[in-house]
């Protein structure tokens, strides 16, 4: 295992644009699915392609509130390193 240097919150990278992009795919793909089963007669798909859309509306909703959150959970520059852990025999 890997000891932490202390620089992880510094040097992290978000992934929540790309989560929003896929998100944003996923949301076309369930309303097409949702429209598209309806108009054929398959109300067991068209439920499911629903459901599938409410949960990727939900999972935008809490990517677009981190987004616009900004970096809070970062501590700034004159935040020191944490201290590697003790080695003990």
């Amino acid at each position: 295992m890997a000891m932490r240097t202390g620089s992880e919150p510094t040097t992290a990278r978000s992934a929540l644009r790309a989560r929003m992009w896929l998100s944003v795919w996923g949301l076309v793909w369930a309303t097409f699915g949702t429209v598209a089963f309806s108009l054929v007669g398959r109300p067991g798909w068209a439920a499911a392609c629903g459901v599938l859309w409410l949960i990727v509306t939900m999972d935008m909703t809490v990517i677009v509130r981190h987004l616009r959150q900004g970096p809070h959970w970062q501590p700034g520059r004159d935040i020191p390193p944490y201290l590697p852990p003790d080695r003990r025999p």
